[in-house]
């Protein structure tokens, strides 16, 4: 995935690009990038790989360095970024989050002949931005060639850019990741996440719409290029990946969580399905929300059986190692053993994708004596790898618990009739439950209806992307 953040005021606003920037490190694990501009010394930028260490921790000694009223900054799970280009349109800092499906083709398109060159990664493939970047410059001004840029793109592609004369803000085509502007006494700033601006003293004062361009300066916006009737913003910010105190479209995230967790609830209440449990818990951290949502429309205690221990690890994938990573992440998970041993326990997940690790959780649970273990998914079962943004993306979508499981069932056949195994009410989707169940080691397993997931976020269901779940665009 990934994070942006960008300020401009009547002030230095360095420190606001620093702490923005790091309130978006949930959102990506690889490169962190800030890009300042300052009238006298021009642009600065620095770039530092966070795998194993934090953000903040990796950007605190580059701050002194630092001067300009205004700045850009990233959290990167692709490539390093952001970049400084120089070209016919001027030098400018350029920072992107999203996917380029068809960066081959377009490299080989408009860059193979003479006089055009890109520079390699070390795994030898074309750094994202840079390709919008060269894509923008193919026009005659900034707003023409964003435009052309997302219109050349199959994928996804939101974009903050740097000028001397302020930040252009560019959603991506579709809206499926937002862009928010936040507005103070003396400046602006533009963001992802909108409770990361709230912190800095900023107010929300205005979102972006689906491919809308805007320039931002410390005396406000105007729209450059208005926003397009189409949008697909991406359920997953609700479910999972946005932070608890965030809005989208309105659509507080928490809420939304808690709405969830209750629509699905009632929905197997109605069924005649709710198990007998002595404690509904959710998977640390996102389906804590959900499991609390569960807990409360379905009158089962809510509880904590175990406890993440992270001070040391925030993240269990940080180690270069995969034996290490894994231990890690088994070392993380403390028991509170009054809670599991001979306890009946409902578990509720953000989602279900490959399921490795949930599985060990399990084997974790039943090792600390729980009687029984039933999972519950606050989403649709996974059927697809995302093509837009970074969940759930696989280099093949049979590495996906349910691919893997429907073809192990029914072979080539299952994937034609995908639709029947991702709803419960069918004989397929019973059949792929209970084979779930088998392999994981669940007492039961239920995934929230498509239906109730979109009543939980409860805006207009075709302004929402589905693709995981339902393969249609």
């Amino acid at each position: 995935m990934g994070g942006f953040f960008g300020a401009i005021a009547q002030r230095d606003a360095v420190l606001d690009v620093f702490f923005g920037t790091d309130y978006h490190s949930h959102l990506g694990t690889r490169r962190g990038g800030m890009a300042v501009y300052d009238r006298e010394e021009g642009f600065q930028r620095q770039i530092h790989n966070i795998e194993n260490t934090p953000f903040r921790t990796k950007f605190e000694k580059d701050l002194a360095a630092f001067r300009g009223c205004a700045g850009i900054g990233c959290i990167s799970d692709t490539d390093p970024q952001p970049l400084l280009v120089r070209s016919h349109l001027g030098l400018y800092a350029i920072s992107t989050v999203g996917i380029v499906q068809n960066a081959d083709e377009l490299v080989e398109r408009y860059f193979s002949d003479h006089g055009h060159q890109f520079m390699a990664m070390s795994s030898g493939k074309v750094n994202a931005t840079e390709l919008v970047a060269s894509l923008i410059n193919q026009k005659d001004d900034l707003v023409s060639g964003i435009r052309y840029a997302q219109e050349q793109i199959q994928g996804s592609m939101t974009m903050l850019i740097l000028t001397p004369d302020g930040i252009i803000a560019a959603r991506d085509r579709l809206g499926r990741l937002p862009v928010l502007i936040g507005q103070s006494g003396d400046g602006c700033c533009v963001s992802f996440e909108s409770f990361a601006y709230h912190k800095l003293g900023y107010r929300d004062a205005y979102e972006l719409g689906p491919q809308e361009i805007v320039r931002i300066t410390a005396n406000g916006w105007e729209t450059l290029s208005p926003p397009g009737e189409e949008m697909r913003i991406c359920a997953f910010l609700w479910t999972y990946y946005g932070y608890p105190n965030s809005n989208y479209e309105g659509v507080n995230v928490e809420v939304m969580r808690y709405r969830n967790g209750e629509i699905m609830a009632r929905d197997e209440v109605q069924r005649g399905k709710l198990p007998k449990v002595d404690y509904v818990a959710g998977v640390p951290d996102s389906g804590v929300p959900h499991a609390i949502g569960f807990s409360n429309r379905s009158g089962k205690p809510f509880a904590r059986p175990f406890v993440k221990y992270t001070p040391t690890w925030p993240r269990s994938f940080m180690p270069a190692s995969q034996n290490v990573r894994n231990q890690v992440a088994k070392m993380k998970q403390i028991p509170v053993p009054e809670l599991i041993e001979g306890k009946k326990l409902l578990f509720v997940d953000d989602s279900i994708v490959r399921g490795t690790q949930l599985r060990e959780t399990v084997d974790f649970l039943y090792g600390a004596g729980a009687e029984e273990v039933h999972m519950r998914s606050a989403c649709p079962p996974v059927m697809y790898g995302c093509k837009y943004l970074n969940f759930s993306r696989s280099n093949s979508d049979m590495e996906l618990l349910s691919r893997r499981t429907v073809q192990a069932l029914e072979g080539d056949e299952g994937q034609q009739h995908l639709d029947e195994y991702a709803d419960a009410s069918t004989e397929r989707g019973q059949c792929m439950l209970k084979a779930i169940c088998q392999e994981m080691g669940f007492d039961s397993l239920g995934y929230q209806s498509l239906d109730g997931l979109l009543e939980a976020i409860g805006i207009d269901r075709s302004k929402i992307c589905t693709y995981c779940w339902t393969g249609r665009e």
